[in-house]
């Protein structure tokens, strides 16, 4: 694990974008393809705003998405659509693998699971995704992975029915099993209102109930914190 601290949101996007651009040319040149798991929340898309103006061969890029909330693509929420704003319309539609988020909770994780499975690397049915990022919420959930979701998942993907505190259930999310097989997992951390509880993931006591964010330690791949300085006031 390594944290990398910048300034401000303004300066980690720009050292996450030159990063991601490295990080696909070397995928491309070793396997033909850059698969990446995408996150929402603001904080990413500062990132992506960057992504749209780089060049790359967007053609070998396969996106993916780490968890959605399963409302239509133009609601606010829904982060497919935000992405799509922001990015792909002006890198032009490449390889897109959004999750229906049209479907009800366990169909649209049905239907991601077998998604997932046409990218496949045995001896596993998903993908060994090249990049996963993440967010982390100040209750230290990730994905949708809250506080007193279940730890023990054996499955790639799961419907989100349960409400965990004000989280608005309805949502489709990986889980470890499937991110923990990634080669690069990127956690996009900003702002000082996460700054306790980025204490308490990182430096504190492990509590894999209390912080989801704990449950992800990348089998055979690197884990990297990209934080600011108000989240990382406290480390």
């Amino acid at each position: 694990m390594s944290i990398k601290s910048y300034i401000n949101i303004e300066e980690l996007s720009q050292a996450a974008a030159k990063s991601f651009i490295q990080l696909a040319h070397q995928a491309i040149v070793e396997r033909g393809r850059f698969l990446v798991s995408l996150s929402g929340g603001g904080t990413p898309m500062k990132l992506f705003e960057r992504l749209a103006n780089e060049r790359l061969d967007w053609t070998r890029v396969h996106f993916f998405w780490g968890d959605e909330r399963c409302v239509p693509m133009d609601d606010p929420g829904n982060t497919y659509g935000q992405t799509k704003k922001i990015l792909f319309e002006k890198i032009g539609t490449t390889n897109i693998h959004r999750i229906q988020s049209e479907l009800e909770p366990a169909q649209a994780a049905q239907a991601y699971a077998q998604t997932l499975s046409g990218f496949a690397d045995a001896p596993f049915d998903f993908p060994r995704f090249d990049l996963v990022l993440l967010g982390m919420g100040d209750d230290g959930h990730t994905a949708s992975l809250f506080p007193g979701s279940p730890i023990e998942v054996d499955k790639p993907t799961i419907a989100v029915t349960a409400h965990y505190q004000d989280r608005p259930a309805n949502r489709v999310s990986l889980t470890p099993l499937v991110f923990n097989q990634a080669r690069e997992i990127w956690f996009l951390v900003a702002g000082a209102g996460k700054a306790e509880t980025l204490r308490n993931v990182i430096k504190g006591d492990q509590n894999l109930e209390l912080y989801p964010a704990q449950r992800i330690q990348p089998v055979n791949g690197n884990l990297v914190w990209m934080i600011d300085e108000a989240a990382g006031k406290f480390l």
